[in-house]
């Protein structure tokens, strides 16, 4: 499963050699919610093995759009199962956030005519007062 994302570089940690054969890398971008602010989304990311160094070129602050995958992983250990998930990283490139507009007034819908008022031509008169 592919999927992109746009946010900013909140943090960059150093590679870690898991094993002499594996490396990993970490990174967190802050996605902003639309609606509000203080419910924006802090998205960590793996980088791996080759793909650790994609992160060097850019520095805390930056905007950048994240190409990843999702992995699930299924481990055991002692008769016992975990199931854990990554967002694994393998493409990352200088981004720029979109701009919305809140400003701007909704299309102003077209006049009704007498057909379109459901009661159109109804006479009150023998209605009886409370």
């Amino acid at each position: 499963m592919n999927f992109e994302i746009i946010g900013t570089l909140i943090v960059k940690e150093n590679i870690v050699e898991v094993t002499t054969a594996f490396r990993k890398r970490e990174f967190v971008i802050e996605v902003v919610n639309e609606r509000n602010s203080d419910w924006n989304d802090f998205i960590k990311f793996q980088l791996t093995q080759d793909k650790c160094a994609l992160v060097d070129q850019y520095e805390i602050g930056d905007t950048l759009k994240v190409a990843f995958n999702i992995r699930g992983r299924k481990w055991e250990k002692d008769g016992n199962i975990s199931y854990f998930s990554n967002l694994e990283a393998w493409k990352i490139e200088k981004g720029t956030i979109p701009e919305r507009n809140f400003t701007s007034q909704p299309p102003t819908p077209p006049p009704l005519t007498e057909s379109d008022i459901p009661m159109a031509g109804y006479n009150d008169d023998f209605v009886v007062p409370f």
